[in-house]
């Protein structure tokens, strides 16, 4: 394992961005104790698997995953493995029990005590001998205060964009959702807090960040008053919009109910904040909205598309919709797909309805079937995917603004920036435009992915 001082660490992350923005938070810890990280689960000392149980497929995944590496232990008996997150939180000592070389179960609240808990099981590995019963630790309790332990950053050279987690946790008890029990109830930190983590973003180059919640529009709601008529959210928009260096300003994931007049009227005189919304539907049924707790109405839904668009006519909006849900029935399907149509959706995240365990969707009746779940999900997506063309489509031949962001993932030798809008657009270009903003002309569009004439690129 070369020096018990610098075991080397692979982290593996699926699902959300609050999921990535929790493993970089264990990351940082872990460089900060002398742990190096690298890119090769082979390589590696340490495994952590920072999970997701949004669908039962997410944690399929990472059991599977699991097992499959549990064949590294056969030639390196000293290696770790652990699980972390949501389905860590989830499942507990099961994981434990499951897969018997898992040494590590650390939940949602407990990102903060990877390092030390790694550093405890080296130190007991140091102590026994490897025919000795195995030290695992499981700890999947709630700790006050852990909403303020992901605040650090780990920035690659040149890093134009980062996330901002600024709450933990959900009390909108949505039927098919398991998060209100692996994140735990709502908890926010405090405006200056965040806004101090920003300037440090700022100063290290950042140009563009994204705060974090699970209902991200709901922040503050408990801890927090409303000032001039202004809930704690946009008090905190307009904190950040104050931070100088910070030219582009994001937020997910948000809820239609969060989306009082303050917020809207806020993208009217906040120019930083993105013309880019992300506004969960999940159904376009009345009957079936109200089974899963959602708290509107396909007409409110109309309502607030239609106030956002008069507030910012250019505003891209995205979604997410589950078809399956139990009791659907096709009418049910065929509303969601008309309001879809009609909305325009620049583009949409499809999920076929996953049971969850220990949700009340998982024992209503009426299931659905795979069959027809696997149906209206592919004839949805050919709907999306239409709408979306068509927005594509439309800004060939225009000017748009975009912030590099560095190479393309499909291609290293050209680069990639972003619109406020939230597309892609891959251009040719140097070094002198990593970080920038910049406009660049739309040429073409090739299926879902915009290019960009790099003859008129600042």
């Amino acid at each position: 394992m070369g020096e018990l001082s610098m075991p080397r660490v692979f982290i593996k992350t699926y699902g959300c961005q609050m999921n990535e923005r929790d493993s970089e938070q264990v990351a940082q810890m872990l460089v900060a104790r002398g742990y190096e990280l690298t890119e090769s689960e082979q390589d590696a000392d340490v495994v952590l698997l920072n999970t997701c149980s949004v669908r039962d497929m997410a944690e399929q995944k990472a059991i599977g995953k699991m097992g499959m590496l549990g064949k590294l232990r056969q030639g390196r008996p000293e290696m770790v493995f652990g699980f972390l997150g949501c389905m860590a939180q989830s499942r507990g000592a099961e994981l434990v029990e499951g897969l018997e070389h898992v040494d590590l179960v650390a939940g949602t609240q407990k990102f903060h005590r990877v390092a030390e808990y790694l550093d405890e099981i080296f130190a007991q590995r140091r102590e026994r001998s490897m025919d000795d019963p195995r030290f695992s630790i499981v700890d999947t309790g709630e700790e006050e205060g852990s909403q303020e332990t992901i605040r650090d950053h780990a920035l690659a050279a040149g890093q134009a964009t980062a996330f901002v987690s600024i709450m933990q946790g959900c009390d909108m008890r949505c039927t098919f959702c398991i998060v209100p029990s692996t994140r735990g109830r709502e908890r926010s930190r405090g405006i200056g807090e965040i806004v101090e983590e920003v300037r440090g973003l700022a100063t290290c180059g950042v140009r563009e960040v994204t705060l974090l919640g699970q209902i991200v529009n709901l922040y503050g709601r408990h801890e927090f008053p409303v000032r001039e008529g202004k809930s704690p959210f946009v008090q905190l928009l307009e904190a950040v919009h104050e931070v100088e260096g910070i030219e582009r300003i994001r937020f997910t994931s948000p809820h239609p109910i969060g989306f009082r007049g303050d917020l809207i009227e806020a993208f009217t005189r906040l120019p930083k904040l993105v013309e880019h919304i992300h506004l969960p539907l999940q159904s376009g049924s009345a009957r079936i909205l109200k089974a899963m707790r959602r708290t509107y109405t396909p007409e409110k839904y109309r309502e607030l598309v239609a106030r956002i668009r008069e507030a910012r006519p250019d505003m891209a909006i995205t979604t997410d919709v589950i078809v399956g849900f139990p009791g659907e029935r096709e009418e049910d399907y065929v509303a969601t797909r008309e309001l879809v149509r009609e909305v325009g959706f620049d583009n949409a995240f499809i999920f076929r309805y996953s049971k969850r365990r220990d949700t009340p969707a998982a024992e209503m009746e009426d299931q659905v079937s795979e069959e027809v779940k696997e149906a209206r999900n592919q004839d949805l997506l050919e709907v999306v995917n239409e709408l979306a063309r068509a927005r594509n489509d439309a800004l060939v031949g225009r000017e748009v603004e975009i912030l590099c962001e560095g190479p393309s993932k499909t291609n290293a030798e050209r680069l990639m920036g972003r619109t406020r809008t939230n597309k892609i657009v891959i251009f040719e270009g140097g070094t002198r435009h990593l970080g920038k903003v910049f406009d660049v002309r739309v040429t073409r569009v090739t299926g879902f992915s915009l290019y960009g004439d790099p003859a008129i690129v600042g």
